[in-house]
């Protein structure tokens, strides 16, 4: 009985430990880089098919939000979420847009208190 009350009380904490991923598939549904953006880290690694670096929050954005304007989004769903014992979550989801299919991941780390994105990748399917 202890035990159980001691998981009862601490199962809140594990839930503030969680990033609100549905609030960036959301983002990434509307197509809406600025939302998008604000969950970046300042230094972001960005995979974009057979390109990736590694770039500022700004030419992040930049980058990501081409691809929207050539690739307009109409769904994204996501398909799979967790988290390793390092503390980073990750996202994996499919994105439709109206030039195709594709598949989406992001890895996210917790500093200074909130989420941030600190890998993002958009692969055709």
């Amino acid at each position: 009985m202890k035990n159980l009350l001691i998981i009862l009380l601490l199962s809140p904490l594990t839930l503030l430990a969680s990033p609100d991923f549905s609030a960036i598939a959301k983002a990434i549904n509307e197509g809406n880089i600025e939302r998008l953006s604000g969950y970046f880290d300042q230094n972001i690694e960005v995979t974009l098919m057979d390109d990736n670096g590694l770039y500022n929050k700004e030419e992040a954005s930049r980058i990501i939000k081409s691809f929207f304007k050539e690739s307009p989004a109409r769904s994204f769903k996501l398909v799979h979420q967790g988290s390793n014992n390092k503390g980073l979550h990750y996202c994996i989801g499919d994105l439709v847009t109206a030039q195709g299919a594709y598949r989406v991941c992001y890895y996210l780390k917790e500093v200074d208190g909130s989420f941030v994105i600190q890998e993002f990748g958009i692969e055709e399917e």
